[in-house]
């Protein structure tokens, strides 16, 4: 058969396959490696290249993604996140290194499976190209990955269980809402709703919102203030009057708590007019916007909006006064249609720019991880060197960060950044499994079982220590904990687990803070640790 059909029949079938969903638990785009693994067993090839080409497109793209909040995450108020994720990582290399020892695994076999279980098709990618033996990362990964997304969902739903009956969303005891309460919220998929408080604390009268402390500590926005029977943007000089009804944005916990400040929780949630033309989503490219919180930034005094949207990551929360916009964060903001084309320009949202991808700039990023990756730093007797998979990771972290290095370009379309890093990843991920495939089965004869056992301890132990840290020696809440142990678990389907369990947008931000850290550190660490074991 033609290799190209190969690769793509290979890489479709594998999509298709990814799309199917059990339980909320789906393969994704890691499933393009079994049916390369199959197809691998008997007999189908495809030249060589793709795969490298793929790997290099593929982590670089995760650079330029990750870069803005990488950094910047690790000197924030998101370090405790950022340490939750390095924790997990650090804890997975140690107990890789030592099934591997008490197992006898040869090492390549053993990196394959620290990638798998922990879920990080980029660490499968670092490890595959500096490795001797790829076919063996490839199976290791093959066998781990599934253990290691059913360890983090049926962990994720176990410690609900255990913890939230007695615990809320911001970590003290409480009673649950009433079903009129619940059900008066309009909360979509993300657990975000909106409620209306009647003003009826008398301390808070003649304030403005941004001295309330309650909004500065929490997840929440006020959006809207009613006048004259009509829902409008909150005005850049209100100030809060007993009897007014203030319309909240949210999860259903920060809503609570806030509420409690202002007044009374009303039992219904009215209809907005004009929503879509006083409400706009702008990105965020404007150095004069990002790298600030929103309390800096005071967008509501200087634009007359009001920020009740953040989707980083593809995850959507709800902002506090101290989170900080990065470049590259889509905002939803409210307000007049004239402050909206305000904050717009600002922002620097140019939708020719926002849709434009410099081809050049990603070449010339891509040549030069390629080059840095090459390099190699001599210590003693011992050589090291980033490979094709660090070097791009680095560069594209640079370049993530700074926006701009020279002529080259650290920006791209969120479609275009889609596009490249899903294509890059199922032309490894097809690379990898064919070129495996033919060993897959002599391999799993031999030590299918071992290698399952060790797979699930790589998974669980990490999990539970970082869990642990977080939640008892951190002084986290249980969603801050959670979130933060998925994130550092790179585990998207843990997370979609833990949003539809609460209302509350801690989990959102506590696994955007640690999902970077984690991810770079784990491509990182991955090929040293195989040459640990070697």
């Amino acid at each position: 058969m033609n290799p190209i059909l190969v690769l793509l029949c290979v890489i479709a079938l594998g999509l298709l396959i990814g799309r199917v969903s059990f339980r909320g638990i789906s393969l994704g785009t890691s499933a393009i490696l079994f049916v390369a693994l199959l197809a691998g067993h008997y007999g189908w090839t495809i030249p060589t290249g793709f795969g490298t080409l793929g790997l290099a497109l593929f982590v670089y793209c995760v650079g330029i993604s990750a870069g803005p909040t990488f950094f910047r995450g690790l000197a924030s108020h998101g370090r405790a996140m950022a340490i939750t994720g390095s924790v997990i990582v650090l804890t997975g290399v140690a107990v890789t290194w030592t099934c591997a020892r008490l197992l006898g695994l040869p090492a390549e076999l053993a990196g394959g499976l620290m990638a798998g279980a922990m879920t990080s098709t980029p660490a499968l990618g670092a490890i595959t190209q500096s490795s001797s033996d790829p076919a063996a990362v490839a199976v290791g990964f093959g066998v781990a990955y599934p253990i290691g997304i059913i360890a983090v969902v049926l962990f994720v739903q176990i410690a609900i269980k255990l913890f939230a009956k007695s615990i809320d969303s911001d970590g003290t005891d409480s009673a649950p809402e009433t079903a009129a309460q619940s059900s008066a919220a309009t909360a979509d998929s993300n657990g975000i709703g909106r409620r209306v408080v009647r003003i009826a604390n008398p301390v808070v009268s003649g304030k403005r919102p941004s001295d309330i402390v309650a909004f500065a500590d929490s997840p929440c926005q006020m959006s809207r203030v009613q006048r004259e029977g009509r829902w409008r943007p909150t005005p850049p000089d209100y100030q809060f009057h007993i009897g007014d009804d203030v319309m909240l944005v949210g999860g259903a916990a920060e809503i609570r708590r806030v509420s409690e400040t202002l007044g009374e929780l009303q039992d219904t949630a009215e209809p907005v007019v004009d929503a879509d033309r006083e409400r706009r989503y702008v990105v965020v490219t404007s150095p004069e916007i990002y790298g600030r919180t929103l309390k800096d930034l005071r967008l509501r005094s200087k634009y007359g909006v009001t920020i009740v949207r953040v989707q980083r990551h593809d995850v959507e929360f709800v902002p506090s006064a101290r989170t900080r916009i990065e470049f590259g964060d889509g905002l939803v903001a409210v307000g007049e249609p004239d402050a909206l084309a305000k904050i717009a320009n600002a922002a620097g949202h140019r939708p020719r720019t926002v849709n434009e991808t410099d081809l050049l700039s990603l070449v010339a990023g891509i040549v030069i991880g390629i080059f840095v990756g090459n390099l190699s730093l001599q210590i003693g007797e011992f050589s090291m060197s980033l490979g094709i998979a660090g070097g791009p990771l680095m560069v594209g972290l640079i370049l993530g960060h700074f926006r701009r290095l020279g002529p080259i370009r650290g920006s791209y379309p969120p479609a275009a950044m889609l596009l490249m890093t899903e294509g890059g990843l199922a032309l490894f991920l097809a690379d990898a499994g064919l070129n495996a495939g033919a060993n897959v089965v002599e391999v799993l004869m031999e030590r299918g079982v071992m290698l399952c056992v060790a797979a699930a301890a790589i998974a669980i132990i990490p999990l539970l220590v970082g869990f642990a840290g977080s939640r008892y020696l951190g002084g986290r809440t249980l969603w801050q904990s959670l979130g933060a142990t998925c994130g550092g678990m790179t585990s998207t389907p843990g997370l979609a687990v833990l949003t539809g369990a609460t209302d509350s947008s801690q989990p959102a931000t506590s696994y955007v803070a640690a999902y970077p850290v984690a991810l770079v550190l784990i491509t990182v660490a991955a090929p040293w640790l195989v040459d640990l074991i070697s």
